[in-house]
């Protein structure tokens, strides 16, 4: 049975990926920071499944995860790690705290790193390991290409993330490892639901207050209509599986719209689109 590594499973995009892997006839390693998330887990996908307890950023558990991952293999490499756990914090850059920017940074960039560096060796940097090399998926944004008013913490995260696959993919052609970005644009997730209820009273007395509501409410409206989580569960499967794959796969709801015609424009013809919009035209 083939073996895999996901972070980020208890929700959203983890568990559609989680669900399509066991679907498909692998076991998945799933991590998750509360225990009982572990559980219901569990009991949700059996025996395919098995609970990791770490944060992405703690490298002490993270180790400690990968030791637990190496002995149930028995000396055979790990088919895959997906690259998935992630945060997102709201705010207009010229006032964002600088903690929260660095909390995102070290959870969608640095936390990656981590995990990767943990689980390298299974996946076949470990040449004493029996089997073919492992293959990783890195979970990027449309927002890893093209920023977003008012999230630019998240798309700085994942530029920097989508720089950082470049330079890992060619370092890992040493061992066979392949890196595999794949990039969603809106899914469908539980992350909406909680959006409403963002705090944005810090920014009240900004310029930006109207604007941030206006951006919020978008988001909201879009992300309810995104893509479901198995659907991505599924590009992550194409990313593991196939024989010759792309570098990155954008998996964008409205393809056109919000990703080739952006990608076509150009980013100042875009700029003017988004000021519109968003009522960011100096004199709007």
């Amino acid at each position: 049975m083939k073996s895999v590594v996901v972070t980020g499973v208890s929700t959203g995009i983890g568990w559609g990926v989680t669900k399509v892997l066991i679907g498909k006839g692998m076991h998945v390693f799933g991590s998750v920071r509360k225990p009982e998330d572990g559980e219901r887990l569990k009991a949700e996908f059996g025996d395919a499944f098995t609970p990791l307890l770490f944060d992405v950023t703690d490298e002490a558990a993270v180790a400690a995860a990968a030791t637990q991952v190496r002995e149930k293999l028995n000396g055979e490499t790990l088919f895959g790690l997906v690259n998935n756990a992630g945060i997102g914090v709201p705010g207009p850059l010229l006032h964002l705290p600088i903690d929260e920017l660095r909390n995102v940074m070290e959870v969608n960039l640095v936390g990656q790193l981590i995990v990767t560096q943990s689980f390298a060796p299974l996946l076949g940097a470990d040449l004493d390991l029996k089997g073919t090399p492992g293959r990783i998926v890195m979970i990027s944004s449309v927002a890893g290409k093209m920023g977003t008013p008012f999230l630019g913490a998240y798309a700085a995260s994942k530029h920097a993330l989508e720089g950082l696959s470049e330079s890992l993919r060619r370092e890992l052609m040493l061992f066979g490892i392949d890196v595999v970005i794949v990039a969603p644009g809106a899914v469908a997730t539980e992350i909406w639901n909680k959006a409403q209820n963002i705090d944005l009273t810090p920014y009240a007395n900004s310029a930006y207050a109207s604007k941030l509501d206006q951006v919020k409410n978008y988001m909201v409206e879009n992300g309810n209509k995104g893509l479901s989580r198995e659907k991505l569960g599924r590009a992550v499967l194409k990313a593991l599986t196939t024989a010759n794959p792309k570098t990155r796969y954008a998996v964008v709801p409205n393809r056109f719209m919000n990703w080739t015609l952006p990608r076509l424009l150009g980013s100042r013809t875009v700029d003017k689109m988004v000021a519109k919009r968003l009522g960011l035209s100096p004199d709007a």
